[in-house]
C-alpha cells in the first residue's frame, strides 16, 4: 500500500522558517504529481503547492507565493516544502498528497499523508 508520511512540522515564531518533508513508500507511479495542502481549525482543506514528477513545473496558491518553495527528490521518493517568512495565518495541519495530475483540487489526489502540525506564534 502507498503511504505518505510528513515530518518537519513544529512551533515557530512569525518570520521564521520550517522545512516539511514527505516520504513516500509503496508503489507510486513515477509520473505522479505531488502536492501540499493545509487545513486550519474551522477551515476547509486548501491547496498550498504542487509539483510535477519532473520537478520543473510548480504551482502555488497566491498567499504563499514568494515565501514557500516546493521541491522533490525522486531518488528518495521525497517531496519538500520550504516555508519562509511564516505568518500566523500559516498555522494549520499540512498534508502531502500524490495524484496522476497536478492541480489545486483535493479530488485530483488519491493518496494522502496523516499530516504534520505547523504552528506560527505571533
Amino acid at each position: 500500500q502507498v503511504q505518505l508520511v510528513e515530518s518537519g512540522g513544529g512551533l515557530v515564531q512569525a518570520g521564521g522558517s520550517l522545512r516539511l518533508s514527505c516520504a513516500a513508500s509503496g508503489r507510486i507511479f513515477s509520473s505522479y504529481a505531488m502536492g501540499w495542502f493545509r487545513q486550519a481549525p474551522g477551515k476547509e482543506r486548501e491547496f498550498v503547492a504542487a509539483i510535477t514528477w519532473t520537478g520543473v513545473r510548480t504551482y502555488y496558491t497566491d498567499s504563499v507565493k514568494g515565501r514557500f518553495t516546493i521541491s522533490r527528490d525522486n531518488a528518495k521518493n521525497t517531496v519538500y516544502l520550504q516555508m519562509n517568512s511564516l505568518k500566523s495565518e500559516d498555522t494549520a495541519v499540512y498534508y502531502c498528497a500524490a495524484g496522476p495530475n497536478i492541480g489545486g483540487l483535493s479530488s485530483a489526489y488519491n493518496y494522502w499523508g496523516q499530516g504534520t502540525q505547523v504552528t506560527v506564534s505571533s
